[in-house]
């Protein structure tokens, strides 16, 4: 196997099974989620590489349907309408509706639509052919997300409430809390301000990351294990190979469902008024 950690291959193909080659030498790792530049250098930080490309044909893709769907609509839809209709309306009633209410809501519903979009498609690569790698599992892309929320919550809150609202917001002042105050004040700082924004990315970005690696972990097996009586193991690790691509698919939507109901609650946290 190669000792270069930014290979693209996943393992080594040669090795079996019973041909004297440990599975800890093919086993997913690491250098799994690393991926050689395509073009640029890598040592100066300039380059393009997989993951970048697939965030860039996902971006062109969802912008593309979308347009394709809404460029001409028609009263009576046809079926990419119809499907496009059907995604928008289902965030925009059943997250953004239910968590901000459709009077400050319905200003959010494009970006929500949005956000909710490209998550789900980035985490969708994990199994289109070729591609087979969730975007979402590189932690600079939900952290990007999670950022962009963030700027957007924080701004908010302190657009709504002023500065004094503000840090009444965040840091869940009650006077009627007496000597405890200074410390609870002191936690909802550190939990609004920092642990939320971290745990809004990890969430997403732990769950592609283990979902991609079971993933690798199988497949590898399957073709390891293909040699001799391994074969009937090869059978097994194959057929959880295709539980896990139908079990993913289920974790793919709900993690970019999840990442957006979180978005919205921080929002419906920005605009609501300190109690």
């Amino acid at each position: 196997m190669s000792a270069d950690p930014t290979q693209t291959l996943a393992f080594d193909t040669s090795c079996h099974l019973f041909d004297g080659c440990g599975f800890d030498t093919v086993a997913p790792g690491l250098h799994s989620f690393l991926f050689k530049p395509l073009f640029g250098d890598a040592d100066s930080n300039l380059y393009f590489n997989k993951t970048m490309l697939l965030a860039l044909l996902g971006s062109i893709i969802i912008v593309g349907f979308f347009w394709a769907a809404f460029a001409r609509p028609k009263v009576v839809p046809g079926k990419l309408q119809m499907v496009a209709e059907a995604g928008y309306d289902f965030i925009r009633r059943g997250v953004v509706y239910e968590t901000i209410g459709k009077k400050e809501g319905e200003k959010y519903v494009p970006f929500v639509v949005s956000l909710f979009f490209f998550v789900w498609v980035m985490n969708l690569w994990s199994i289109i052919p070729l591609a087979q790698f969730p975007v979402t599992s590189i932690i600079a892309y939900p952290a990007g997300l999670a950022g962009l929320v963030y700027i957007l919550w924080v701004s908010l809150t302190f657009k709504r409430h002023g500065f004094v609202g503000a840090f009444k917001n965040f840091s869940g002042y009650d006077k009627s809390l007496g000597a405890v105050l200074p410390m609870v004040m002191t936690l909802e700082l550190l939990s609004n301000l920092i642990v939320r924004p971290f745990t809004h990315a990890v969430r997403l970005f732990a769950n592609m990351f283990a979902g991609h690696t079971l993933l690798l972990l199988f497949t590898i097996a399957s073709w390891y294990m293909l040699n001799g009586v391994g074969i009937a193991y090869s059978g097994v690790s194959f057929v959880m190979v295709i539980v896990m691509t139908a079990f993913e698919l289920f974790i793919q939507a709900v993690q970019a469902y999840v990442f957006v109901l979180l978005t919205c609650s921080f929002i419906q946290g920005a605009l609501a008024e300190h109690h």
